[in-house]
């Protein structure tokens, strides 16, 4: 008889409420000091204050708005070069070069360049988790158009299909899985980037609370803005996914069966 598993996002919880029980029980027994690493029960009763004052929410929806737009402007500017690049060979020659090389500029790098150009307002933080989107997404569109099998675009144009028609109905389907693949991997450098976005100069936002954390020496106060950096993450990438299960509905793969 097959064994029964609890629902994934229970079992998901087995190993991070493992490890807080154990970490709560140290401290408690006086095991592990709680100074530097305080307990669960600590960080609940900092979390319940901030909540309770409206700090964690006005904080939390700062970072939201600023990945939000970052993202979709990132993710749609990736989609359209990397569509560009993949399918033409001239354009890929003459800019594929340079977006690599700029790829390998560090996140931290544009931060003093875009105070300078942008301002220390939003504009320079919305284009800085925007330039962190915008990268797994280009190469992810580029190396996906890359892999299309030849044989199925001959395969479309024996049968009479036009430029269109390949487009639609071979290339942007073999293209989807590794796009939406890309497009999560954007997401999560999004809330990477919007932490060096927050210390710009930033009032609110869930980056502004770890920086003002640190300067109070407040240990939990930088542990809660990390958890709902991680919850928060983890919500919208369940999101993406829910949206972008109904695209991929058609496949047939290990996972589907699972």
């Amino acid at each position: 008889m097959k064994l029964a598993w609890p629902a994934p996002w229970i079992t998901g919880l087995i190993l991070p409420l493992t490890l807080g029980v154990a970490w709560e029980l140290a401290v408690r027994h006086g095991m592990m000091s709680g100074r530097l690493m305080p307990p669960p029960s600590r960080l609940a009763a900092s979390a319940w204050t901030l909540a309770r004052s409206g700090d964690l929410a006005v904080h939390a929806l700062a970072t939201l708005g600023r990945v939000a737009i970052g993202f979709a402007c990132g993710a749609v500017a990736g989609t359209m070069l990397g569509m560009l690049t993949g399918a033409n060979v001239t354009a890929r020659r003459l800019l594929d070069p340079s977006v690599q090389a700029v790829r390998a500029i560090p996140s931290i790098a544009w931060v003093p360049l875009f105070i300078l150009w942008l301002g220390i307002f939003e504009t320079s933080k919305l284009t800085l988790i925007g330039l962190g989107v915008f990268f797994p997404v280009y190469l992810g569109v580029l190396s996906a158009i890359q892999g299309v099998d030849r044989k199925l675009i001959e395969v479309g144009r024996v049968f009479g299909l036009s430029v269109m028609s390949i487009a639609l109905r071979i290339t942007w389907p073999a293209v989807l899985p590794s796009w939406i693949a890309s497009l999560r991997t954007g997401l999560g450098l999004g809330f990477m980037f919007v932490v060096a976005a927050e210390l710009m100069g930033a009032s609110e936002g869930l980056g502004y609370l770890l920086l003002d954390g640190q300067q109070m020496g407040r240990a939990d106060t930088i542990l809660v803005a990390m958890i709902v950096f991680a919850l928060l993450g983890k919500a919208a990438d369940g999101l993406l996914v829910a949206v972008s299960r109904p695209l991929l509905c058609w496949q047939d793969t290990a996972r589907t069966r699972l």
